[in-house]
């Protein structure tokens, strides 16, 4: 397991090096994660839904994702409830405090018994797979959170890991931080944890020198790396966290894209290659100034459209992007996006919240009615004669059976990964006249270029961590 001292110590990337690493050795590992709290999902090819961080992992493991990696998801809606995934299937909404009685839409309020169904998970997992990369969530010292805890210490006991407790020097603090994470552990889970990696270090490694043997000799338990800071290798990433260090400006000479900041904005891995063209300054805004001057317009995917569709109203933005629209800007809604972009969006049955009924933008001849079904699944499309790939997860259903939907400088799609494959981009940044000539190599084949990354992070991972010293510690079980 790998364990951390907070969020965004990058307990994900050590698991997807490892993940390939392990693969790279000759061994059939599977990623694992008890609970999730994300926004940013993923669906399986069985069409269910799960973390993304654990299928961007089972990408490096070599293995088709399933929903017994990640069995309970969390996806919120507002600052205080969520929609529960129970092994890939929505069952209702809950708040912080009365989680332990989710209310199932279908059959009122009922008690589930969510440790028995992450541990069944988890043994049915570790049955077709060797070894098991799993993962923890947040700080492992949240002491009050301990007896309901399903997805740190806890798993651990019941998988019977080993531990190795990420730190992030970057943020500072790290001895306090691996000190007191391994200090405030009962005795028995103390003993799980058998290592230390110290992550997103920057500058001159020599200078940790001494404060890695210090840091070993209080916590009495052996840093197996200090693993540096990168800037050059791309792996997806879920925590919203990394959603605020992205651009947010337009640039001079290249084709700027704006992504309308939404509040409860899912899935923004959608422009993860977009974002790294180099003719394209991709940034997010919700100034309406930036937006009426950009060349393109996205509006993502949400987990509350109704409600950010009313703030868009509120704050400009929807009457920016309409008149953007009519000065013939290129507008794209994926998903959510895609709903704001039609005639209406109704929610008679309060799925979303209280908001019964909104007009859309106008920009797409579509009426959207939320539902309870939830639709994920696995796609191939046709665009430019050519096939490409993505996947749908979505609340609601639009009167129109197509999946992508264009009309002039207008495009809307269910679509997650729309903007992956190499002609929808060449499309898109073809019709602004402001492309240089060559075009971007790496957009060509998405899949070879996220597998040359897993190679790049397993290479950049076992410089910095001992990984003969990691295998010693498993072999000692």
């Amino acid at each position: 397991m790998l364990a951390g001292t907070g969020s965004d110590v990058g307990k994900s990337v050590i698991a997807t090096a490892l993940c390939r690493i392990f693969k790279q050795d000759g061994y059939n590992p599977a990623p694992f994660k008890a609970q999730n709290m994300a926004l940013n999902s993923y669906a399986t090819p069985e069409g269910l839904e799960i973390g993304r961080a654990q299928a961007v992992q089972a990408e490096a493991a070599g293995i088709p994702c399933h929903t017994d990696m990640n069995p309970l998801l969390l996806k919120p809606q507002s600052d205080h409830t969520s929609q529960v995934v129970l092994n890939g299937k929505p069952i209702g909404n809950k708040n912080a405090y009365d989680y332990w009685g989710v209310r199932s839409q279908e059959s009122g309020v009922r008690r589930i018994d969510f440790r028995k169904e992450v541990c069944d998970a988890f043994d049915r997992l570790a049955a077709r797979y060797n070894p098991i990369v799993m993962e923890g969530a947040g700080s492992i010292s949240e002491i009050n959170l301990r007896d309901t805890d399903l997805v740190n210490l806890p798993m651990a006991r019941h998988a019977n890991a080993d531990v190795v407790l990420v730190g992030d020097i970057d943020r500072g603090g790290v001895f306090a931080s691996v000190y007191g994470s391994i200090m405030l552990q009962t005795p028995e889970d103390r003993k799980r944890i058998k290592g230390i990696i110290i992550n997103k270090f920057r500058g001159d490694m020599r200078l940790f020198e001494e404060g890695r043997k210090m840091l070993e000799d209080i916590c009495g338990v052996p840093v197996l790396g200090v693993v540096p800071y990168y800037k050059d290798i791309y792996i997806e990433e879920e925590d919203s966290v990394s959603l605020e260090k992205k651009q947010r400006e337009l640039a001079e000479g290249k084709v700027n894209v704006a992504v309308v900041l939404l509040r409860h904005i899912s899935n923004f891995t959608d422009f993860d290659t977009l974002e790294r063209d180099p003719r394209v300054n991709l940034f997010y805004t919700n100034n309406v100034s930036d937006i009426s001057r950009a060349d393109i317009i996205i509006l993502p995917g949400t987990k509350a459209t109704l409600d950010d569709l009313l703030e868009l109203r509120r704050n400009g933005c929807a009457q920016a992007i309409i008149r953007a629209h009519r000065d013939g800007m290129m507008v794209i809604g994926i998903c959510g996006g895609y709903q704001m972009l039609g005639q209406t969006i109704s929610d008679p049955d309060g799925i979303e919240g209280s908001i019964a009924s909104l007009p859309g933008l106008g920009l797409l001849p579509i009426h959207t009615t939320m539902t309870h079904e939830k639709t994920t699944q696995q796609v191939t499309f046709q665009f430019e004669g050519q096939t490409c790939q993505g996947y749908e997860i979505h609340q609601g259903v639009s009167d129109t059976d197509q999946s992508i939907l264009q009309t002039d400088h207008c495009i809307g799609t269910y679509i997650h990964g729309f903007l992956d494959n190499a002609p929808v981009i060449e499309h898109l940044l073809s019709e602004k006249g402001k492309v240089k000539s060559e075009k971007f190599a790496t957009a060509v084949n998405y899949s070879d270029f996220k597998e040359q990354q897993y190679d790049k992070l397993a290479e950049h991972v076992r410089k910095y961590v001992d990984i003969p010293r990691l295998y010693q510690i498993l072999s000692d079980d």
